[in-house]
């Protein structure tokens, strides 16, 4: 997505689904995620995120602990 002010390097995204494509283009991945009704990884704990699940709800139990 061009323009986008949240680009990072793969390297800097905590995502640890390093094959998706939207690896690190910040933009392009809530695009995705939203599109899905889901929540990007990067929202979620370490613990969380490694779970693969991206709805709200599971973001949700992450946060509250």
């Amino acid at each position: 997505m061009p323009g986008c002010p949240h680009q990072k390097k793969a390297i800097d995204c905590t995502c640890t689904y390093g094959s998706c494509s939207r690896h690190g283009k910040c933009c392009e991945c809530i695009v995705y995620h939203r599109s899905l009704g889901e929540v990007p990884g990067c929202l979620f704990s370490p613990e969380g995120e490694k779970t693969y699940d991206r709805s709200p709800e599971a973001l949700l139990r992450d946060r509250r602990g």
